[in-house]
């Protein structure tokens, strides 16, 4: 288990503290109907942290080629239908590139400097010189609202019991996820990125927001920054919010 990650309850759990049957039992919500109104019908999408496949089965029924990538084999061992690699984000470098590269789940919000700017390197790396880079950020009041719960209409209950800071920045963060047969606690690190910091650290890779998708920011399409001074056209008939809004 990485230094300040920690999980509990039945099955595997993957380095970060991620139940593998926790997140197999998760229903998929609005994700795919965010990606698909942000992308081409038919697009090539690389999904960075596929997890178990909650997102990647839903994609593929769509009709996208999805490659899933997760440092777990247990996790991909729940994935059908797609390509999957198993590896380490940060260290990802497959020689070719991709219409869509996803970075979901919060991962952008590594705690580790180090680890998100090569995270963020290698959805660059992957990407098509006309591609766009979907990212999942943080809610604006992750760190605030707490306690919070939420109860699923599925039948079971999510729960943020704390999160504070640590050092440099980072927070520490406790959740738990109760079944009525089962509860699994997860205790994991995360770097808290206000819109101006989010947007350096897209920068810092060579990529720029092109639009946020969902009122909250929660996800945002990026593209190559490269693109502003070469007036490459976006993809025509994209909603969303302008950057400045």
């Amino acid at each position: 288990m990485r230094d300040g990650y920690e999980g509990t309850g039945p099955g595997a759990i993957t380095p970060d503290g991620c139940a593998v049957e926790f997140y197999s039992r998760l229903p998929v919500g609005d994700e795919p109907d965010v990606i698909s109104a942000a992308i081409p019908s038919g697009a090539r999408i690389l999904e960075l942290g596929s997890g178990v496949g909650r997102v990647t089965h839903a994609l593929l029924q769509r009709g996208y080629t999805v490659t899933a990538v997760d440092e777990s084999a247990d996790m991909l061992e729940r994935v059908h239908g797609a390509r999957t690699i198993c590896s380490p984000i940060e260290d990802l470098d497959l020689g070719e590139t991709f219409d869509v590269v996803m970075l979901a789940s919060f991962l952008v919000h590594n705690g580790d400097l180090g680890t998100r700017r090569r995270m963020l390197q290698a959805c660059a790396r992957h990407l098509a010189e006309d591609g766009c880079v979907l990212i999942q950020r943080e809610g604006e009041n992750y760190h605030s609202d707490l306690p919070r719960e939420r109860v699923d209409p599925s039948g079971f209950t999510v729960r943020i019991t704390s999160a504070g800071p640590v050092e440099n920045g980072v927070h520490t963060v406790r959740a738990e996820y109760e079944f009525p047969d089962a509860v699994w606690t997860q205790t994991f690190r995360t770097r808290p990125l206000t819109k101006e910091q989010f947007e350096e650290a897209l920068a810092e890779a060579g990529l720029r927001v092109d639009r946020y998708l969902t009122q909250d920011r929660i996800w945002v399409r990026a593209v190559r920054a490269v693109r502003a001074a070469t007036g490459v056209p976006e993809v025509p008939g994209v909603p969303g919010m302008p950057v400045g809004e």
